[in-house]
């Protein structure tokens, strides 16, 4: 493929931060944010039509990853526009301008655009059903990639934590410090996936990606789950936090961790109980390979320490 252009869009989100980084050695990257870019006088908000199209028709990138997303699950509920705007309809116009200059679009889903039920672990092809507006206006993103007739590959992911901005691994060290007593759910399924992790395994993908003859790329777009492997509850997420941290010498204040269900938590938002991904897709079409849950989340506890 020679020299690639790459556009990273959304650089100071949690994966697009980390891909800022992983993307580095595999050609010219571009990242922006919705601000004017100082050194190029591009904005890279999805929502002005306008800026993207000058961004894409200017630097005219090889490869376009979209790591903008109105992620606020409840407040999309009160929010429906702005979510549907970001997470769909800026998407299809995304989508519109790839095509146009051929180049791939990547982009990241959730395990929301499913219906949240059973226990089995969700394949790419499974019925969507999404539950709440957020998990909608996702599913609608989607249904524009596919539409589009842009070469895509759409990566869906679930419980995605990093060590820049707000997470569970830091909120629960932060409450474990000063409260006595938790109270955490434990009828949700998932596995904690980091914005590292997510950030790596795109750039393996691209690079392999890059290296295929063109009948062969192809065959590699379409929708893919990345997670990391391995389940576990919101509950025993949070006690394999606190034992890695009192392990590592973290004095807690915290002497009881209790599990609740899902209905004696309300949220605006309805949430799934089964957000387990199947990963095999993703792991076989592009020789990869991904780690227990447990291994990321042991890494970034050391780091936040």
């Amino acid at each position: 493929m020679g020299h690639m252009k790459i556009l990273i869009l959304g650089k100071n989100g949690q994966v697009g931060w980390e891909l800022q980084r992983s993307l580095q050695p595999l050609g010219e990257v571009i990242a922006l944010d919705r601000y004017e870019d100082v050194e190029h006088g591009f904005s890279g908000d999805i929502t002005n039509f306008e800026a993207i199209e000058k961004v894409i028709q200017t630097f005219q990138p090889d490869i376009v990853l979209n790591a903008t997303a109105y992620t606020a699950v409840d407040k999309a509920e009160s929010e429906v526009e702005q979510a549907d705007l970001v997470n769909h309809i800026a998407v299809k116009h995304l989508a519109e301008q790839c095509k146009a200059i051929d180049a791939l679009l990547i982009h990241y889903s959730t395990d929301y655009v499913f219906n949240g039920q059973g226990t089995a672990a969700w394949q790419e092809d499974d019925t969507t059903e999404p539950q709440n507006a957020y998990g909608k206006t996702k599913r609608n993103g989607e249904i524009a990639l596919e539409q589009s007739q842009v070469k895509f590959i759409n990566l869906r992911t679930s419980w995605v934590y990093a060590s820049r901005g707000h997470n569970f691994i830091k909120t629960m060290l932060k409450l474990a410090q000063s409260k006595d007593e938790l109270s955490i759910i434990d009828d949700q399924i998932g596995a904690p996936t980091g914005a590292a992790l997510i950030a790596d395994v795109t750039a393996q993908i691209v690079r392999y990606y890059a290296l295929q003859p063109q009948l062969q790329q192809k065959h590699l777009l379409g929708h893919y789950h990345l997670a990391a492997q391995g389940e576990t509850s919101w509950y025993a997420y949070a006690n394999y936090i606190f034992d890695v941290a009192k392990a590592h010498g973290l004095a807690l204040q915290l002497k009881t961790v209790k599990p609740i269900s899902t209905v004696d938590y309300p949220t605006p938002a309805v949430r799934p109980l089964n957000s387990r991904l199947n990963t095999q897709k993703l792991q076989q079409m592009f020789a990869l390979h991904l780690p227990q849950w447990q291994q990321g989340v042991e890494h970034m506890i050391k780091e936040t320490l």
